[in-house]
C-alpha cells in the first residue's frame, strides 16, 4: 500500500469520522422513528416527499442514494400503507410517491421527537463548532462530487 501524504492522511482521517456520524446517526434515527413505526431509511423518505409528490429518481436524486434503495424503502411505505403510487402526468410509467394521511401522521410524531432531540444535541455543542462542521460537510461533499473516484 503507498503511503499517504499528510493532507490524505487527513482527508481519510475525515472521512472515517463521517463514517462514524453517519453510523450514529442512523442508529440515533431508528430510535427516534421506531415509536412512530417508521426507520431512518423510511423517515427520510417521507420526509422529501411530505409537500410534494416525486418519483422514486427525484427522492433519490435529492437524497444522494441509488434508486434502487428509495425504490425498496418507497415500496415498503407503500406497501405498510405509509405512502401512496399516483400518475405522473409527465411520465407514463414513472410514478410519483405521496405519503398518506398516516404516513403524514407517523411523519409528524417522528419530527417532534426530532426537534427535541436536536435541541438537546445542539446544547451540547458550541455553535461555532456547528458551523465549522457544516461548512467542511458541504465542501467536502461539492469536492467528492465534482472529483467521484474511477469506475463509478
Amino acid at each position: 500500500m503507498a503511503a499517504l501524504s499528510p493532507r490524505a492522511l487527513d482527508v481519510s482521517e475525515l472521512i472515517i469520522e463521517v463514517f462514524r456520524a453517519n453510523g450514529a446517526l442512523i442508529a440515533a434515527g431508528d430510535d427516534l422513528a421506531r415509536p412512530a413505526g417508521l426507520t431512518s431509511a423510511r423517515w427520510q423518505v417521507l420526509g422529501v416527499v411530505d409537500r410534494e409528490a416525486l418519483t422514486v429518481a427525484d427522492v433519490a436524486r435529492t437524497m444522494g442514494l441509488r434508486r434502487q434503495s428509495v425504490q425498496q424503502t418507497a415500496d415498503a411505505l407503500v406497501r405498510d400503507g405509509l405512502a401512496a403510487y399516483r400518475d405522473n402526468p409527465k411520465h407514463r410509467r414513472a410514478k410519483l410517491i405521496r405519503p398518506t394521511p398516516e404516513g403524514l401522521s407517523a411523519l409528524a410524531e417522528v419530527e417532534r421527537r426530532h426537534a427535541e432531540w436536536a435541541d438537546a444535541l445542539a446544547a451540547r455543542l458550541d455553535p461555532g463548532t456547528i458551523a465549522a462542521a457544516k461548512a467542511a460537510l458541504q465542501d467536502l461533499a461539492t469536492a467528492l462530487e465534482q472529483e467521484a473516484p474511477h469506475g463509478r
